[in-house]
């Protein structure tokens, strides 16, 4: 019998599979805009790493935003290197399915970016987003900068109240500087792009963020 537990629990560091030195190789253009994916990105352009569930259809709400170069989907907040698809669906990595978000900050600003985050899944889940259940579906932002840091906090507190108002639970995001991204295998890059019928489990809470009245 399949054992949800062991699914929905954090991975102790010294428990986690070994993995490996070499990282997947990430060369291809971007499916639907045809810049790089990266890893290295034009020098006027910032970064954002967001887990909101199944990385599919995270992705695809950041590469239809104006502002955004690129996204690639990748794992983040765990503790075994280069990790594949099938070691992350096995909670025995620590960690969680995330969208790298490389946006212009001229034309878009990270509380934009913010703003989809909390608006479009529902961060009061826990280890699970709707169907998906397990450690690889926690909702998550890892940060690339202190301000980014801040944002992120003042904007779950903001949105919190919101949720609270409207019947929901605590959120249970992690919110955390970013140590590594790694990316995912190709076939996982812009999936939605490339099977545009395929399976997107994402659904927000309805509520809206009051993203543009903070104070950081």
């Amino acid at each position: 019998m399949f054992d949800f537990r062991s699914k929905t629990k954090m991975i102790d560091p010294e428990e986690a599979l070994a993995g490996r030195d070499e990282a997947i190789a990430v060369n291809q253009p971007h499916f639907v805009n045809g810049n790089t994916i990266g890893p290295d990105f034009p020098a006027h352009l910032e970064l954002a790493v967001f887990g909101m569930g199944c990385f599919w259809g995270a992705e695809r709400l950041f590469w239809n935003t104006p502002g955004v170069f690129s996204t690639a989907v990748g794992y983040a907040g765990g503790f075994t290197p280069n990790p594949t698809y099938e070691e992350v669906c096995s909670a025995k990595t620590g960690h969680t399915e995330a969208v790298l978000v490389a946006y212009d900050p001229a034309e878009v600003s990270y509380e934009q970016l913010l703003k989809i985050f909390w608006e479009e899944h529902d961060p009061t889940q826990g280890m699970r987003q709707g169907n998906d259940v397990g450690t690889q579906y926690r909702s998550a932002i890892y940060t690339t900068t202190d301000e980014q840091l801040a944002l992120a906090k003042n904007t779950r507190d903001m949105f919190q109240a919101r949720l609270d108002d409207a019947g929901y639970g605590a959120v249970t995001s992690e919110i955390a500087p970013l140590d590594e991204f790694f990316y995912a295998e190709t076939y996982h890059q812009q999936y939605l792009a490339k099977n545009p019928n395929g399976y997107c489990g994402i659904e927000g809470t309805g509520v809206s963020c009051p993203i543009g009245l903070s104070n950081v």
